[in-house]
């Protein structure tokens, strides 16, 4: 069983950023690709970035291109979302996750259905 727990979320003003971070309990972490999403009550779940196994392959929802970044260390078992220039609309539970294909090509994708395991979620509030 993999384990996923994020944490970093929190209380910022807009304009400010955050770090957030999902440690992986097993080290086979290393093999798998690994997103970001976020949910807000009564929404869909919605994607935010992606990483390949390697790092070398990423990608971005449109809406916070050029103000996230997501990254990983694989020697701790850790990926990261550096989120700056934070806007109100950026509030929510953030979730990661892991994709279900070991060492795919490239980044799991945008389809939450890739994904088999998921932390509990972090709260970001982004106030104005």
């Amino acid at each position: 069983q993999v384990q996923l727990v994020e944490s970093g979320g929190g209380l910022v003003q807009a304009g400010g950023s955050l770090r957030l971070s999902c440690a992986a309990s097993r080290r086979t972490f290393s093999n798998y690709g690994m997103g970001w999403f976020r949910q807000v009550p009564g929404k869909e779940r919605e994607f935010v970035a992606a990483i390949s196994w390697s790092g070398g392959s990423t990608l971005y929802a449109d809406s916070v291109k050029g103000r996230f970044t997501i990254s990983r260390d694989n020697a701790k078992n850790t990926v990261y979302l550096q989120m700056n220039s934070l806007k109100p609309e950026d509030t929510a539970v953030y979730y990661c996750a892991r994709d279900n294909l070991v060492r795919r090509t490239v980044q799991p994708g945008t389809n939450p259905r890739i994904y088999d395991y998921w932390g509990q979620g972090t709260q970001v509030t982004v106030s104005s």
